[in-house]
């Protein structure tokens, strides 16, 4: 379980594919803080971490992982944001993440307004993927609110220091981007769908 309040930028220094495995290893401040069989999400993805380095660390993504989320698109020196998994008794600054991301949305417009940044997306209907104005949504891992929601399409407004401590700063128009739906509104879209 996450809470979107991302903890750390890690840059990806090694990509390897093993069948249809991937695996990344990320260097980051933090990195020499985790431990072996460790979760961690890296761009709102729940990864295990499978091996330890000199602040490095390493995981794995099987294919459903790539073929879910925008892992299928990253490069070595790309920024990854991370976040260890929340403790019991901790606050929940951001809202309920579960690192599990339903689906890849698409970039369609990057505009800086006056000191801040609003991010349009859209994405591929599903029938339990909703979003609701005020309500949250998860990017990259970042718990975030939508601004703006239209049928398969939303935008969110970023502020500073979330732009310049994520990889935000890095997305452009028709970058792909994870996406993690409110949990608690797909359980009731689910029960309206049904």
């Amino acid at each position: 379980m996450f809470t979107g309040i991302i903890e750390e930028m890690g840059k990806v220094v090694e990509l390897k594919k093993e069948s249809g495995n991937l695996h990344i290893t990320i260097e980051s401040n933090i990195s020499s803080k985790l431990k072996i069989d460790q979760s961690l999400a890296h761009n709102g993805i729940c990864l295990t971490v499978i091996a330890l380095g000199e602040n490095t660390h390493t995981v794995t993504a099987i294919q459903e992982s790539i073929n879910k989320t925008n892992l299928g698109y990253i490069k070595k020196g790309d920024k990854i944001n991370l976040e260890r998994a929340m403790k019991l008794g901790d606050r929940l600054d951001g809202h309920i993440v579960q690192g599990h991301v339903d689906q890849v949305g698409k970039c369609i417009k990057v505009e800086e307004t006056d000191g801040s940044w609003f991010y349009t997306f859209t994405y591929k209907e599903e029938k339990d993927n909703v979003t609701i104005e005020k309500g949250s949504i998860t990017i990259n891992g970042v718990s975030l609110t939508v601004v703006d929601s239209l049928d398969n399409q939303f935008s969110v407004a970023i502020i500073p220091y979330t732009y310049e401590n994520t990889n935000f700063h890095s997305i452009k128009t028709n970058d792909y981007a994870n996406l993690e739906f409110d949990v608690i509104g797909k359980y009731v879209a689910r029960l309206f769908n049904k």
